[in-house]
């Protein structure tokens, strides 16, 4: 059983506005089991993955509502992590919409695996359900991941486009997000959420159907897909290797350009109550949405606070962060973790002002007091 406090969890999730259009379906399920629903919607060619505690309802989800007969995409239980990311790397080869989903340890299994899809500049859609850790760790949430994410847990210089989802409406919106934008930029994105989202239930609108690509439509989109040998045209072949070492160093000039277009556009954030902040609450999840409640908490007390929550990690916000550094007079970095997007808060800011970070360790989740206690230290201490 999961120890965090639920009341916060279920009570506020206004980030996504529940969508209120007459004849539209609203569903109550577990934020896995949305992410499962959406792949479906979205038309997902195919998933591959393997149980880990607390993403399992995603490959049982898909089981049960066997798409294979509906839409006739793939699902298979891989015989392990490694497999399924395996998987992946095949199925994006071929221009299809293939994905996979885990839970700390297996995302860490999958780190060569996804090291080779940004190499190949293959499109694929990972979520990771984050679990304590390190090592085996515990079942219970945690946001320790970023590292793993946002820094490139594999080898190489690579970046995945990462959102992080903070209601079960966005587990669901971002599937869809997370396939257009892994095919605009050809590039693995990761949907990085956690236990709590995972697990909790609220109502959701599920995404309208998108019809699967034709193989007419992956060979106009994709003309780099391996697809055979198609009449008049030269064999494709997906690969990361390049024994040319000058040609490597051609082949990240380009996937460090195409990081910096990403960086420019792709940027996304929330911003609450943040126009008279004097202070301001930097968190992105599970513990944006417990922040919302010590926002109201502390306003309450006379305490102007606002809460920047990043939607995208990569590409992080870091100039709106930079311009609110000019505005507050201390930040605090929340988080599930030891300490690891303060390290890009502190970086944004580049010293203008004070940048703390509170957060909970080993499956154990503040409540929205513990962060409003935390700022009133910090404006103790100024």
């Amino acid at each position: 059983m999961f120890t965090f406090p639920l009341v916060y969890s279920f009570t506020y999730y206004s980030f996504t506005k529940i969508k209120k259009i007459m004849n539209e379906e609203i569903k109550l399920m577990k934020g896995n089991e949305a992410i499962a629903h959406a792949a479906i919607r979205c038309g997902c060619d195919g998933y591959f993955g393997y149980p880990i505690t607390p993403q399992s309802e995603v490959l049982e989800t898909l089981a049960l509502e066997k798409p294979w007969e509906t839409t006739g995409m793939v699902v298979l239980q891989a015989e392990s992590e490694v497999a399924a990311i395996n998987m992946v790397y095949g199925g994006a080869g071929t221009g299809k919409k293939v994905m996979t989903s885990s839970s700390s340890p297996g995302i860490s299994l999958k780190q060569e695996g996804i090291s080779y899809l940004a190499g190949s500049e293959l499109p694929s859609l990972i979520v990771n359900i984050v679990r304590g850790g390190p090592g085996l760790g515990t079942i219970q949430p945690s946001q320790a991941d970023y590292f793993q994410t946002v820094k490139g847990g594999g080898h190489g210089d690579y970046r995945l486009i990462a959102l992080a989802p903070a209601s079960v409406q966005e587990m669901a919106d971002f599937v869809g997000l997370g396939f257009d934008l892994a095919f605009k930029y050809n590039n693995p994105v990761m949907i990085l959420s956690d236990g709590i989202i995972g697990q909790m239930m609220e109502k959701v609108v599920l995404p309208p159907f998108r019809p699967r690509m034709t193989e007419e439509e992956i060979t106009e989109k994709c003309p780099w897909a391996a697809v055979g040998k198609p009449a008049g045209r030269k064999r494709n072949v997906i690969t990361s290797l390049e024994l040319d070492a000058s040609l490597m160093e051609q082949n990240n000039h380009r996937f460090q350009k195409k990081y910096r277009l990403i960086e420019e556009n792709e940027v996304r954030y929330e911003e609450i109550e943040c126009e008279d902040a004097e202070y301001l609450l930097i968190a992105f999840g599970s513990s944006a949405r417990i922040c919302q409640k010590s926002v109201e908490i502390a306003r309450s007390h006379g305490i102007k606070l606002g809460l920047l929550r990043p939607i995208t990690l990569w590409p992080f916000p870091s100039k709106i962060i930079n311009r609110y550094a000019d505005k507050v007079k201390a930040m605090l970095s929340v988080e599930l973790n030891a300490g690891q997007m303060v390290e890009d808060v502190r970086l944004a800011v580049n010293g203008k002002v004070k940048v703390e970070h509170y957060g909970r360790l080993g499956g154990i989740v503040f409540t929205p007091d513990e962060i409003v206690g935390a700022v009133e230290k910090m404006r103790n201490e100024e």
